[in-house]
């Protein structure tokens, strides 16, 4: 693991990074966008199902902002709006793949950690 200096006043390198991709809604979004390609803004939020249609449209913004997603307008009557993730987005891939790896071979762990952990009455002294 390669060691690098973190800037003055942040205590680690990727924070920014984390910040920006595991935003609540960003891994989500950009899952989907990953899975089932282009979509309108409503295809969108109903794959995803629980995000409100504000924090959608927020988190949208902010992600092509950061360039990890592609809004395309098309002036039609009514107008057309598709979402896709972009390059950059798609550089994520390896990321998920690797976190969704851990997922599958550690989530139960934490699950037995979590009950364990509450069945003895939380922290001791």
């Amino acid at each position: 693991m390669e060691v690098t200096t973190a800037a003055p006043g942040q205590a680690c390198t990727i924070g920014p990074v984390v910040d920006i991709v595991f935003s609540r809604w960003t891994t989500p979004i950009l899952w989907t966008l990953h899975s089932f390609g282009r979509q309108r803004f409503v295809e969108l939020e109903r794959q995803i199902g629980t995000i409100t249609s504000k924090v959608l449209t927020q988190r949208l913004r902010q992600m092509e902002r950061d360039g990890l997603v592609l809004r395309t307008y098309h002036p039609e009557v009514p107008p057309r709006v598709e979402y896709e993730i972009s390059d950059l987005g798609r550089s994520l891939s390896p990321l998920f793949a690797v976190l969704a790896d851990w997922s599958r071979h550690n989530l139960d762990r934490v699950e037995q950690a979590r009950h364990d952990y509450d069945a003895g009455g939380g922290r001791r002294p």
